[in-house]
């Protein structure tokens, strides 16, 4: 009767030990996936702002130009201002398709990809 009971405290302990791990498991799989997205995030982030100079200083340069060849700087101001607000027009117009669901899918992937991955390394 004493082993029975032994068998069962040390299934009992086998058992704990394995929940354990389980949440550990867990908890380094969601520090991986939050670490993943927080630098991908970053790196976004990094990459809009050196795109954003990029076109501010671009766009300075079509206006001085455009102002140039038409005689008036005032004039290219206005004209590239106004080819930014037609851009920015048509962007919200279609900003489900341009922004929202590869924003969405990006995300969806990033979260997933490791679980994929870890499931083609089981099966090789």
């Amino acid at each position: 009767m004493e082993s029975t009971f032994a068998r069962v405290e040390e299934l009992a302990d086998t058992l704990k030990e394995y929940v354990n791990t389980k949440i550990e498991s867990v908890k380094l799989n969601a520090a991986e996936k939050t670490s993943a997205a927080v630098a991908n995030t970053l790196a976004g982030i990094i990459v809009a702002l050196v795109f954003f100079f990029f076109v501010i200083f671009a766009s300075v340069a079509l206006s001085l130009g455009l102002g140039e060849w038409i005689g008036m700087t005032w004039a290219g101001f206005l004209i590239v201002a106004g080819l930014y607000l037609l851009i920015g027009i048509l962007v919200w117009a279609a900003r489900g398709k341009l922004i929202r669901l590869p924003l969405m899918n990006a995300m969806i992937r990033q979260l997933f990809r490791n679980d994929e991955e870890e499931e083609d390394h089981e099966k090789d």
